[in-house]
């Protein structure tokens, strides 16, 4: 009887609103209603830890999570690769072959020219003691930190550069989520589907712009006051360095759940709204450890390139000191190329190992 009366009661308020205000606008309000109950009921389903500015406990927004450490995971992105490597081999020389038709190689001139100013200075300050190790070491140092790979890029290659990198991202996590499902796939099947999600990633990644727009405001704002002497005053530097700390945590503080939007909305039928609010969801109160890890992954990275680059650059020193006429093949700006197209595959499979991971352990709860 309560739910009669209760019935009774909703089509005689209807019908009242009808009388005063007409059908059309009884309709109206009637469907702004429920996609307002809809729209709030979507929000209290969210994670929401700070919910005012009153002091947040650890206790109200510690968030367990049961993932590996970070030499396992580490491990498990290098498993991961290797063990798929008929995949990602095929996809590193397509990535490469494109890369030099399309953008270009480092120029061979570029190189010999950091080689020419490491034979100076190793004349006239070391005496001509470094040897092609430490050489290789500091070629490689100096190639990487002063813009050599993307050195003297115009725009149409900067745009071609990032649609390799966008494939190569899309293609990785395309191979990876068949395989780990145990399903057969083929390099092709990655290229001819993988870029069903292109767009909605384009979307996430102008959202991931818009959020690194304080970490550029803060690079702006130093190179100005380095050439204004700003910094020279302590109290001054002080301020502008308490500012810039803000600024850099505002930024990492947004952009480590949208590296995780960046791997959601690879999943066929997601949008890049909702990927936002499921990554942001998955990385409420985990943004310390994830970023953690994120650190550990440039570690572990700078350890492969120095691993595998050293000694190859070493030989083709030597190889260059015996035989002239190899002074013009670009061995080393081949190899960089390929390291770095390693480098975004592992990248791409470090971010997804640790993203499905994240929804295991949501699922288990």
């Amino acid at each position: 009887m309560p739910n009669s009366s209760s019935k009774k009661k909703k089509s005689i308020e209807k019908k009242l609103m009808k009388k005063e205000c007409g059908p059309f606008k009884a309709a109206f309000l009637d469907s702004y209603k429920k996609a307002r109950e809809r729209m709030w009921k979507q929000k209290r389903a969210r994670v929401r830890l700070h919910q005012s500015f009153k002091r947040s406990y650890r206790e109200d927004y510690a968030r367990k999570l049961s993932v590996p450490g970070l030499l396992h995971h580490a491990g498990d992105t290098f498993v991961a690769i290797f063990k798929n490597w008929k995949l990602f081999l095929p996809l590193i020389v397509f990535a490469v072959v494109f890369n030099v038709v399309l953008v270009g190689l480092m120029s061979e001139d570029t190189y010999v020219k950091f080689q020419e100013v490491l034979e100076d200075t190793n004349a006239s300050i070391a005496g001509g003691e470094i040897g092609n190790f430490a050489k290789a070491g500091l070629l490689l140092v100096s190639t990487v930190t002063t813009g050599g790979l993307t050195g003297g890029m115009g725009e149409a290659q900067t745009i071609f550069a990032v649609i390799i990198f966008l494939l190569i991202w899309l293609v990785t996590i395309y191979l990876l989520r068949f395989r780990l499902a145990g399903k057969k796939v083929k390099l092709r099947d990655g290229l001819y589907n993988a870029f069903s999600p292109l767009v909605s990633t384009f979307i996430v990644l102008f959202v991931a712009t818009l959020q690194a727009i304080p970490i550029f405001l803060t690079v702006f704002l130093y190179s100005t006051a380095v050439q204004t002497d700003f910094l020279s005053t302590p109290f001054y530097a002080l301020i502008f360095f308490v500012f810039a700390g803000a600024m850099v945590t505002l930024s990492a503080y947004l952009l480590s759940s949208t590296l995780i939007a960046l791997v959601a909305v690879t999943a066929p039928g997601l949008y890049p709204m909702t990927a936002l609010k499921t990554a942001s969801d998955l990385m409420a109160g985990r943004r310390i450890r994830f970023i953690i890890r994120l650190v550990f992954l440039i570690f572990v990275l700078a350890i492969v390139w120095v691993v595998v680059m050293l000694p190859l650059m070493t030989i083709d020193l030597w190889l260059k000191g015996l035989i002239d006429w190899l002074n013009g093949v670009p061995f080393v700006p081949i190899l960089l190329l390929v390291m770095t197209c390693f480098t975004f595959i592992y990248i791409s499979a470090y971010l997804y190992l640790y993203y499905r991971r994240l929804l295991a352990y949501e699922d288990d709860k």
